[in-house]
C-alpha cells in the first residue's frame, strides 16, 4: 500500500505539481534565479557577516546545504543514470534550475514572516507563513505534524541505519558502536540548539561539498579529452536520441525529475525552515542565497556524481550494473585507485551526519510552533531523537522509509498549495528589493511598506 501511495505521490501528482510551480514562480518572476543569478554571489559574500547573537546568512545556508546535500548526491544519482541513462542527468539540472525560483519565493517568504524568540533567535518556515500569511492555522498545523514525523523521527532513523551499514559494508565496524558513536556526536550538537548546529555545520559543510568537488575536478581534468563526448551523450540520450534504455526520453525524464525532486527538496517547505533563522536586511537576500543553495546541490554535487560515473568504464548503457553508492564508488575506485571507494564512504558518512542535525532542527521547529521556547519538551524530543538514531543504526528501516516518503509527499502538497496562495505577496517582495536596487541603495526592509500584514516588528526592528 505504501509502495503503491508513493508510486502515485512522486511518480505522477508532485512531478507535476512541482514542475507546474517551478515554471509558475520562474516566468512570473521574470525568471529570477537567472536575473540575480551573479548577484547571488555578492550577497554571499555579506552573509558571511556575523551579527553578535545571531545565525548570519551563510550559516543558514550552510545548514540548508547540509539537508539537501546528501545521499541523493552520491546514491540518488547513481540510481537515475540506472534506471533512466545519462539523459537522466540532463533532466536532472532542469527540474534544478527551475527548482531555484521556487526555493527563492518560499524561502524570502519564510524571513518576511519569521517570529523573533526571547532569547535572540528566529523562528519561521511553512507552518507561520501559512498561519500569519493567510491565517490557514488548520493547514500550519498539519504540516508542523508532517514535518516532525518525516523529518525529526523518520529520516532521522533511516540516517542512521545508512550510516551504520555503509561503515559496517566497508570498515567492519558493528552497526552497535556506530549507533553509539553518533549519539554521542549529535548529542553534543543539538543540545547546544540552531546555533550550535549552525556552528558545526560551518565547518563540516564546506569541507565536504569542497572535497566532493575536487575529487570530480580531479577526475575531469585526468579524463579532459572525453568530457565532451560525455556531455553530448547526456544530451543526446535526455531526448532519445541516444539511448540504451527501455523508454527512451520517457524515463529519462522520469528518473531525472523524480531524483532532482528528491535531491534539491525545492518547493517541499524544508529549506525555509532554516532559512527563517538568518538575520538578513531584506527577506529577498535569503531567497536569493536559498536559490543558491539548490544550484550547489543539483547543478554543482549531482554533476560532479554523473561525472564520476559516466568518465569511467563500470557504467555500461544497457548492461546489468551494479546500483546506487556501489556505482559511485566502483567508478571513483576506477578512477584514482582502491582509496576512491573508501572516500566515497567517508563523504556518505558526512553527508548524512549533517543531514541528521538539518532533520532534527525540522523536528524542532515543528514543536516550537505548538510550544514556544519549552525547554522541557526540546529536551524530551532530543532524547528522542537520540535513541531513535541508536535503534535505527541496528534496525532496517525499508517500511519507515516508505512511510516518510508518503509524509514528505503530503509535506510538499500542503505547502505548495500554501505558496500560490502566497504569490502575490511573494511579488510584492520582489518588486520592492527590484525597485530599491534600482535606486542605487542596499535593500532593506521598511516595516511602514508592510503595515498592512502581520509582521512581526520585533523580528525586524533593525
Amino acid at each position: 500500500m505504501l509502495s503503491a501511495l508513493n508510486d502515485f505521490l512522486w511518480g505522477q501528482l508532485l512531478i507535476v505539481l512541482l514542475i507546474a510551480a517551478g515554471v509558475f514562480f520562474t516566468v512570473g518572476s521574470r525568471f529570477v534565479q537567472f536575473r540575480y543569478f551573479g548577484r547571488m554571489f555578492s550577497v554571499l559574500r555579506g552573509a558571511m557577516h556575523h551579527e553578535k547573537g545571531h545565525i548570519s546568512s551563510f550559516q543558514a545556508l550552510v545548514v540548508s546545504v547540509a539537508g539537501r546535500v546528501g545521499s541523493g548526491n552520491i546514491a540518488g544519482v547513481a540510481v537515475a543514470i540506472t534506471l533512466g541513462g545519462p539523459g537522466a542527468i540532463f533532466w536532472m539540472w532542469v527540474i534544478g534550475l527551475m527548482g531555484m525560483a521556487t526555493s527563492f519565493f518560499e524561502c524570502s517568504l519564510a524571513q518576511l514572516y519569521k517570529r523573533a524568540e526571547p532569547s535572540g533567535n528566529f523562528r519561521g518556515g511553512p507552518a507561520y507563513y501559512l498561519s500569519h500569511g493567510i491565517g490557514q492555522k488548520g493547514m500550519a498545523a498539519i504540516y508542523s505534524v508532517l514535518l516532525l514525523v518525516t523529518f525529526g523521527f523518520g529520516f532521522n532513523a533511516v540516517q542512521a541505519y545508512v550510516v551504520a551499514t555503509s561503515v559496517h559494508s566497508s570498515f567492519g565496524v558493528p552497526t552497535w558502536v556506530t549507533g553509539l558513536v553518533m549519539v554521542v556526536l549529535l548529542g553534543a550538537t543539538i543540545f547546544g540548539g540552531i546555533k550550535r548546529i549552525a556552528n558545526v555545520a560551518e565547518f563540516i559543510v564546506p569541507v565536504m561539498a569542497v572535497s566532493y568537488f575536487a575529487c570530480a575536478i580531479l577526475v575531469i581534468g585526468m579524463n579532459i579529452t572525453e568530457v565532451p563526448a560525455v556531455l553530448a551523450h547526456i544530451v543526446r540520450s535526455a531526448f532519445g536520441l541516444d539511448s540504451a534504455i527501455g523508454g527512451g526520453m520517457g524515463i529519462a525524464v522520469l528518473q531525472g525529475v523524480k531524483r532532482g525532486l528528491f535531491s534539491n527538496e525545492a518547493g517541499l517547505g524544508s529549506a525555509p525552515n532554516v532559512a527563517a533563522v538568518a538575520y538578513v536586511p531584506h527577506p529577498v537576500n535569503q531567497g536569493i542565497v536559498q536559490a543558491f543553495s539548490v544550484f550547489i546541490d543539483t547543478i554543482v554535487m549531482c554533476t560532479c556524481t554523473a561525472t564520476i560515473i559516466l568518465l569511467s568504464d563500470v557504467y555500461q548503457p544497457g548492461a546489468e550494473n551494479v546500483s546506487g553508492v556501489t556505482l559511485t564508488q566502483d567508478a571513483l575506485a576506477s578512477h584514482v585507485g582502491a582509496w576512491g571507494g573508501g572516500f566515497v564512504s567517508i563523504a556518505l558518512l558526512l553527508f548524512a551526519f549533517s543531514s541528521i542535525m538539518y532533520n532534527y532542527y525540522l523536528g524542532e521547529n515543528s514543536l516550537n510552533y505548538f510550544s514556544e521556547e519549552n525547554k522541557k519538551l526540546f529536551n524530551v524530543f532530543r532524547v528522542m531523537v537520540l535513541a531513535l538514531i541508536f535503534w535505527g543504526s541496528m534496525q532496517d528501516l525499508g517500511t519507515v522509509f516508505a512511510f516518510a516518503d508518503v509524509t514528505m509527499g503530503l509535506l510538499a502538497i500542503v505547502n505548495l498549495v500554501g505558496l500560490v496562495l502566497m504569490y502575490k505577496i511573494g511579488m510584492r517582495l520582489l518588486r520592492d528589493y527590484d525597485e530599491q536596487l534600482k535606486s542605487g541603495v542596499q535593500p532593506r526592509l521598511k516595516l511602514e511598506d508592510y503595515s498592512d500584514l502581520d509582521i512581526d516588528k520585533a523580528a525586524w526592528r533593525d
